[in-house]
């Protein structure tokens, strides 16, 4: 089954004026932004831990939740975002996190860190919106990419065809074909689009290797 492909900007921010900056960027370049919420506890950074406002914009936004207590985030944060992304690893009862998330309209998906295989989400993968494959281990902006996650995304691929998948990690003009003939059809990007020069160019430069117009 074909799905729509998307380049999604990840944005690191520890102060409001680093957010707008950053979303200054990207927002009228693309669809969906994914806002990185770090903690300094389930990984060791922090960023956008704090009571974030978000400018008015047609943009999408994600929230991809790398911290130790999902729910409570969710309680305080739910209405600022579309789709919120918990990790597998970070939620003791997924089936009562995608349940809220849902009666609150909006979209949820897990997160799977490189050790986490696919199987731990066969008992709900029917439930939830999208999966985000981490294709470096979590927490910071430039790390390597982890070629071995590629049989990762073709077996979640294989395991459920209609399936929104999700990669992050990496994601430069080198890596991104690798992982969209692995099966993903949602790029994320952190430091190669917001670290860039010419951020449109950047984009463009993804774009261009995936076939997009």
């Amino acid at each position: 089954m074909f799905k729509k492909k998307k380049i999604i900007p990840a944005i690191i921010a520890k102060t409001q004026e680093e957010l707008d900056a950053s979303l200054s960027k990207v927002v009228n370049l693309i669809e969906i932004a994914q806002l990185d919420i770090m903690d300094e506890k389930f990984v060791p950074n922090t960023s956008l831990f704090f009571d974030f406002k978000l400018p008015e914009t047609s943009c999408f936004f994600e929230a991809h939740l790398m911290i130790e207590k999902p729910e409570v985030w969710i309680k305080d944060n739910w209405h600022k975002v579309n789709t919120i992304l918990v990790h597998y690893e970070s939620c003791n009862n997924p089936k009562s996190i995608i349940s809220d998330v849902k009666d609150k309209d909006k979209k949820i998906g897990f997160v799977l860190n490189p050790k986490t295989p696919v199987e731990n989400l066969s008992s709900f993968i029917d439930d939830i919106d999208q999966v985000l494959i981490m294709t470096v281990n979590p927490g910071f902006y430039g790390s390597p990419f982890l070629p071995e996650m590629l049989d990762k995304i073709t077996e979640l691929r294989n395991m459920k065809p209609d399936l929104d998948i999700e990669v992050d990690g990496g994601i430069t003009d080198k890596t991104i074909d690798l992982v969209d003939k692995a099966g993903a059809n949602m790029f994320v990007s952190g430091s190669y689009i917001i670290k860039a020069k010419n951020v449109k160019e950047s984009i463009n430069s993804l774009k261009k290797q995936l076939g997009m117009k």
